[in-house]
């Protein structure tokens, strides 16, 4: 039986752990291409072991997201190798420190908001006449509900995140009338390292684990899906 993905060409940012890595390995088991981003070359290559053994297929990208011509010859990489891009994830972010909004170091702020807003307004860039050229192409962006909380001591983390919803909000508006379909999922409390950071003594156990939101990504990233401009609560499934 075909997967749900079979034959597509999918880019996953932050693809070394936590929701990244359950997303990239979800859609190589529906048959995607995976074109797998992140800092960690170890991670990759477990990552990698993993697809194999699922008999599916990944490119791995060691990259750090905070240089941005990389991430301009990765487009032009994928344009060389594929032609096109079907799915694209902007899932890596950083959390940064909680704190009081005058205590940040200015390279700590510029950090987050290097990962978190331009490295993906860069992919945007990067991507777009890829996304334009697929049959049914998804972009697919990772937010949080941090940033229409006003929590004390996120402002950081939730400004960058307020600022993706926004520029993903303008980019949805300018692809309307294209087959391209441009969506933000907040998953919500998941079991992941930054999870871990931010809140030290959470029992990991009651916390949703990343599988548990792979079926969110992937009715984003079906070819049929038909939601644009959505910021989509991720649905743990069992």
């Amino acid at each position: 039986m075909p997967g749900r993905l079979d034959g597509r060409v999918a880019l996953v940012t932050g693809a070394s752990r936590g929701i990244g890595r359950a997303v990239a390995r979800g859609f190589a088991a529906e048959g995607a291409r995976v074109v797998a981003v992140a800092r960690t070359q170890g991670g990759l290559e477990e990552l990698d072991d993993e697809i194999r053994a699922l008999g599916g297929q990944a490119t791995l990208v060691p990259m750090d997201l905070e240089k941005g011509e990389d991430i301009d010859r990765l487009g032009a990489a994928i344009h060389e190798r594929f032609g096109r891009l079907d799915i694209l994830v902007g899932n890596a972010g950083l959390l940064g420190r909680l704190s009081p909004l005058g205590h940040f170091p200015p390279r700590d702020w510029e950090r987050v908001f290097a990962v978190n807003v331009h490295a993906n307004w860069r992919l945007i860039r990067a991507c777009d006449a890829l996304l334009r050229a697929s049959d049914a192409g998804r972009a697919i962006f990772v937010t949080s509900g941090a940033a229409r909380k006003g929590l004390p001591y996120w402002g950081l983390y939730a400004a960058t995140k307020a600022a993706l919803e926004a520029m993903v909000a303008a980019y949805a508006a300018e692809t309307k009338a294209t087959s391209l379909r441009v969506n933000l999922v907040s998953p919500g409390a998941v079991r992941t390292a930054m999870r871990a950071l931010a809140f030290p003594g959470e029992e990991p156990e009651t916390v949703t684990p990343p599988e548990a939101l792979v079926e969110t990504f992937l009715a984003l990233a079906e070819p049929g899906c038909a939601h644009h401009g959505r910021i989509v609560e991720a649905q743990p499934s069992t």
